[in-house]
C-alpha cells in the first residue's frame, strides 16, 4: 500500500461527499445516486437496497428542501482503492426539526473515480 496521510484520505472522503451533498440539497435523486457504485448496499432510515435505483428511490421520497451538513469524525484508508468514513450528519428541512445522525460510509475508486459502495445510517438518541 501506498503512503498516504489521514489529509489525502479526508479529501477523497470529500470529494465524494460534497457532490453527494450538492445533489441531496439539490433534491436530485438520479445525481444522488450516481455518487454510489452499481452495487452499493445503502441503508437510510428505511429498509436497505443494493444498487443505485435504490438509493435514487429513497431520495426521490425525501421532501423537497431537506439538505445535509456533515462532520467528518473519523477516517481510515483501508486500502490503496478503499476508504472508511464515519460522520455526523445534520438533515434540516424546511417544515420539521434537524434530524442528526452518524453515518458510515465506505468509499471506493472504481478506474480513476471515487464512489460510495455501503453507506449506513444510525439514528442515536
Amino acid at each position: 500500500m501506498n503512503s498516504t496521510t489521514a489529509d489525502d484520505t479526508e479529501a477523497i472522503l470529500r470529494g465524494v461527499l460534497d457532490q453527494w451533498k450538492a445533489a441531496v440539497d439539490g433534491h436530485e435523486p438520479e445525481q444522488v445516486a450516481a455518487r454510489f457504485t452499481e452495487d452499493a448496499i445503502f441503508q437510510g432510515l428505511h429498509p436497505y437496497s443494493v444498487g443505485r435505483p435504490g438509493v435514487a428511490a429513497y431520495y426521490a421520497s425525501q421532501p423537497v428542501g431537506m439538505a445535509a451538513a456533515y462532520r467528518i469524525l473519523e477516517t481510515r484508508r483501508l486500502t490503496d482503492d478503499l476508504v472508511l468514513g464515519y460522520l455526523s450528519v445534520d438533515f434540516s428541512f424546511v417544515d420539521r426539526p434537524t434530524l442528526n445522525v452518524k453515518l458510515g460510509v465506505l468509499v471506493r475508486r472504481v478506474g480513476e473515480a471515487w464512489f460510495i459502495s455501503h453507506y449506513q445510517v444510525s439514528r442515536l438518541e
